[in-house]
This record gives C-alpha cells, structure tokens and sequence, in this order.
C-alpha cells in the first residue's frame, strides 16, 4: 500500500516539474512549424469602443499613485475613468482638474482591497462595460487601453494582462522578474497559444463589469485573486491573455521584503485549495479539459516546494529503488535548464537571466517565508513599495 501511495505521489510530483519542459517543447515545435502572425492594436474603423474603469486600490500612502494616473492619463484610447480609492490615508493631496480622474476617501477605512474594489464600482459616475484593477505602484503603457479594447471586440469577457518588471537595479528585483516571467510563459502565453484559460496577477486583470459583479466573496483578507479566477473561469469560454497589454510592476528590492511577500502568498495558496479542487470536479462533470487543466495548476505548489518534494524523492529512493533516484536526479535536471531557457527566452535584460545564478539564496528565502505562515493567517503582510518611477523612464530604459 505504501508503495503504491509513493508511486501516485511520485507521478503527480513528476508532473508538474516536467509540465514546462513539454510546454517549452510545445512552444518550439510551434514555432517551427508556423510563421505565426501579427494582431493589430489599433482602433479599427466601426470597432466598438468599450468604456473601461481603471479603478487603483491604494492603502495607507498616495506616494505612488501620481505616476500611475499620469500613465493612464498618456493613453492612446479615450474612453475610460480613473477611479482612486484612498483607503485608510489620513490625507488626500491628489487634485485633477481632468474630469476622468475620481478620487475617493471612504469614511471609515475599509482596510480591504476587495472592499475598496467594491467601493469604487459602488461610485462609478456613468456605466462602464469593464474594469481593470491596478496597484498603486503599477504603470500602465501607452497602448494598454487600447489594445484592451481589441481583445474585447474579439469577444474576450475576462483578459490578464502582461506584467512586466518596472524596476531591475537590484539581484532580488531581477530575480523576482524572472519568476514573473517564468510564471508567465507557463500560465499565461503557453496557454493563450494552446487555446487555454490564462491564470491571473492579482493586478492588470479587464473584465466586464457584470461579471465581475457575479462574484461573492466570503474572505477579504489577501488572496482574492485566486477567489476571481476560480469563479470567472466556470463562467466563461477562456480567460485570455494579452501580451501586448503591458502593465509595470515593482518588484521586491530585499531579502526580507521577498520573504514578507512569499509568506503571504504561500498562506494565499494553502487557504484557497478548495478552489483548485472546485474547478477541478467542475471540469471533470462538464466534461471540459479547459477547466480540468486549470484545477490542476491551481493546485500545483509553490514552485520551491515542488522541487524539494522532487528532491526528497530522489533521495528516498535510494532506500527504495536507486535507480529511481537517477531519474529524479536527470528529471531536476532538466528542470532547472528549461528555467533557465524559459527566463533566457522571455527576458530582454540580460541582468535577469544572469541573476538566476543566484537562486539558492532566493529559494532559502522562500523556505523561511513557509515557516512563517501562521503570521500570514492572522494578519495581511503588506509589501511596502517606494519607487517614484514615470512610465517615461521605464520605456526609455
């Protein structure tokens, strides 16, 4: 029994370190075998022009939000507000003439960014057919609500937009990116060329502002990113993703900022398994490999933790069947050169490639980040973020 039990938890922890290497493989043989094609992002004649609500959830400090609304203020497309909600700062120095800038203060503190997204839809001065959630810290390009508006008139109900590194001078910033890009070759863009529902960021995601409202949330502490894909996923055909909608984020600049973040999200993980398993069942009875395959990657774990049960396995095969630890040791392998080739291929600075040679301290980082996962069950483990950056820098850099 107990050999069989190692043997299901064998092939499920083989599954997932081996998932981007077939996805890297996937990935070529495409390419290979297709000239591939160019999507327009301009505003086509007789197109409808969807009225988007940008709505930014800010907390304690505005210090960050003036180059976010300047960002969205350069866009290339017209209609849209900017919906500000300054929860719990003790003042509110933002002042716009520009009639599509609304700035709101709620009395008392809402101390939630879900309730702060509920509080802006709750004050939308006209009717908007979609929102996009950003991040104070965020920067949005120039063409974003554009190509924003392309993909709706495609048709899309719910797009992930691309998350890109708004800062890099620093090794835990450079390899915090190359997570993030990592991240999104496998549950973004493999999935978009697959024809598959896109994970989101818990940032830069456009929905329509009905289905958005279709959710109910029964928990507003951290995690609601992983309540919104597992219910709009069920909803609708394919969550996209637009890799051409390009959305700045800050990444962590320390060692203890990353651990602040990781425990988080590991506690975000472990709180909201339910859901993996939800989408999974869903997609078992409809009989839809769309939802069976993303109930699966929602209940893959952290990366770090899938490699040390790929470890642990390999050693305690050599008690059990040593040739077992030789394909565990080939199969780590050849997962660490496919991240490295994913990152390689998906980053343009060379920095973020050459960071990875960094990478035991990170992971060490990330295991402390576990061990204190109780302090992120009790309380939201906010990641502070400083840098005052304009979207000009960033696209000149």
């Amino acid at each position: 029994m107990l050999l069989i039990l190692l043997m299901i938890v064998q092939v499920i922890v083989a599954g997932y370190l081996l998932q981007p290497t077939i996805l890297l493989a996937l990935y070529g043989l495409k390419r290979l075998f297709t000239s591939g094609s160019s999507r327009k992002s301009g505003v086509e004649e007789g197109q409808r022009q969807f009225n988007f609500a940008a709505i930014i959830t800010a907390h304690g400090h505005l210090t960050l939000v003036a180059p976010l609304i300047d960002s969205l203020l350069k866009q290339t497309y017209g209609r849209y507000r900017v919906y500000v909600v300054a929860d719990a700062c003790e003042t509110v120095d933002l002042h716009y003439d520009d009639p599509r800038v609304v700035i709101l203060h709620p009395q008392p503190a809402l101390n939630a960014k879900i309730k702060s997204i509920d509080y802006a839809i709750n004050h939308f001065v006209e009717e908007h057919d979609a929102l996009i959630i950003f991040d104070a810290d965020n920067l949005a390009h120039p063409t974003y609500l554009q190509v924003l508006n392309q993909y709706f008139n495609r048709g899309y109900r719910a797009v992930q937009t691309n998350m890109l590194p708004k800062n890099t001078d620093s090794l835990y910033a450079r390899l915090d990116a190359a997570g993030n890009l990592y991240n999104n070759f496998n549950d973004r863009v493999m999935r978009m060329e697959l024809g598959l529902s896109a994970n989101i960021w818990g940032l830069g995601i456009a929905m329509e502002t009905s289905l958005y409202k279709e959710i109910v949330y029964q928990n507003y502490l951290g995690g609601f990113d992983k309540k919104i894909q597992a219910d709009i996923v069920k909803k609708i055909p394919l969550l996209a993703y637009a890799a051409e909608a390009m959305v700045y984020d800050e990444k962590v600049e320390t060692g203890a900022s990353l651990e602040k973040q990781r425990t988080r999200w590991i506690n975000a993980y472990f709180k909201y398994f339910p859901y993996g398993w939800d989408v999974f069942y869903t997609g078992i009875k409809r009989g839809k490999f769309n939802l069976v395959y993303f109930g699966l990657n929602l209940l893959r774990p952290p990366l770090f933790l899938v490699l040390g049960a790929a470890l642990f396995l390999g050693v305690l095969n050599l008690l059990v069947d040593p040739l077992m630890s030789l394909w565990w040791l080939g199969a780590i392998s050849l997962f660490v050169l496919t991240f490295f080739a994913i990152v390689a291929l998906m980053a343009n600075d060379r920095r973020i490639f050459l960071s990875l040679f960094y990478l035991p301290g990170f992971l060490l980082r990330q295991v402390k980040a576990l061990l204190k996962i109780k302090v992120a069950s009790k309380t939201f483990l906010k990641t502070e973020n400083s840098r005052v950056i304009y979207i000009e820098e960033v696209l000149n850099r």
